[in-house]
């Protein structure tokens, strides 16, 4: 579909059973999105970074699952910033109820369906 959203999910490895719930959220029939990833297990090679950079290019929007785990995920921080430097919209949201980690320069909100719709939305 030509107005399909293409959304990157950032988050730390320690967090991909929560990224496997947000992605299942893009199951619902309400509007066509995608959510896209770069997760690796083994350390980065050269051309992870490349990879990376030209996903969040393609993409709409980026989601930061954001959790205690954040603030060491040196991948994670690293998505942050190539998001910032391609000048796309990002959106925190708080992988767990019982987590209010603060990563400067994200704006961060709980996990819910309504948050995540209007941040989809208004891209």
């Amino acid at each position: 579909m030509a107005d399909n959203k293409v959304i990157f999910v950032a988050f730390a490895i320690e967090d991909e059973r929560q990224r496997d719930f947000l992605k299942g959220q893009s199951l619902s029939p309400r509007k066509p999105y995608e959510f896209i990833d770069m997760s690796v297990k083994q350390a980065y090679d050269s051309g992870w970074k490349d990879k990376v950079r030209s996903r969040i290019k393609r993409s709409d929007g980026v989601i930061v699952l954001v959790s205690k785990n954040s603030l060491i995920s040196t991948g994670q921080k690293w998505e942050i910033t190539c998001a910032k430097e391609e000048g796309k919209p990002i959106r925190g949201i708080w992988a767990y109820s019982n987590d209010r980690t603060v990563i400067p320069g994200v704006s961060t909100v709980t996990w819910n369906d309504k948050n995540v719709s209007n941040f989809i939305d208004s891209l």
